[in-house]
């Protein structure tokens, strides 16, 4: 994907993220889904999973990664969301998406979602979204699935033992693939 200007979508702007970015995206990442902070919003991970989302180097490596991007999204110059964009192909995966806490609920990730959407069709050619939920994550889920995502049934074990992807509460968790038709 281009960093051309930033795009201007209702209040909101989307740009791609730079290596100064990182530290405010992993606190936005982590204060989405782990942790107390992570309760203030409906999308924690607290219940099922200890441990960090990401980290510095992570983030680093995503930015660094050819044919993808993440893409910061900023309300009045602040940083309010972010989500990871790959081109793989016929597809494109979508990711590492986050809100604050504070804002979830309030239309944003629907909003969100279709300029990622419109992004990856017009500069990729997508012709498919795919992302991966823990299979765990009804509430989750169901949302994607408001979104026109519909489940596969297509399962990836969960990485036990491979602290980078969180600590497991419990020991029935995978991925579940999502597929949405652009």
């Amino acid at each position: 994907m281009s960093t051309a200007e930033p795009t201007r979508t209702t209040a909101l702007s989307f740009r791609t993220a730079t290596d100064a970015d990182v530290v405010a995206l992993v606190a936005l990442v982590e204060s989405a889904y782990r942790g107390e902070a992570s309760r203030g919003g409906w999308t924690t991970e607290a219940d099922y999973l200890d441990g960090r989302r990401t980290d510095e180097r992570g983030v680093r490596e995503i930015i660094a990664t050819p044919d993808s991007t993440l893409l910061v999204v900023e309300r009045d110059g602040a940083l309010v969301a972010c989500c990871h964009l790959q081109h793989r192909g016929d597809h494109a995966y979508f990711g590492m998406f986050a809100v604050r806490p504070e804002l979830q609920g309030a239309g944003l990730g629907k909003e969100i979602m279709a300029e990622a959407e419109r992004r990856v069709r017009e500069q990729w050619g997508a012709t498919e979204m795919h992302m991966t939920v823990v299979n765990v994550r009804e509430e989750l889920i169901a949302y994607y699935e408001r979104r026109g995502y519909r489940r596969t049934g297509r399962l990836s074990p969960f990485p036990y033992g491979d602290e980078r992807f969180g600590i497991p509460r419990r020991d029935d968790l995978a991925f579940e693939l999502l597929v949405k038709q652009l």
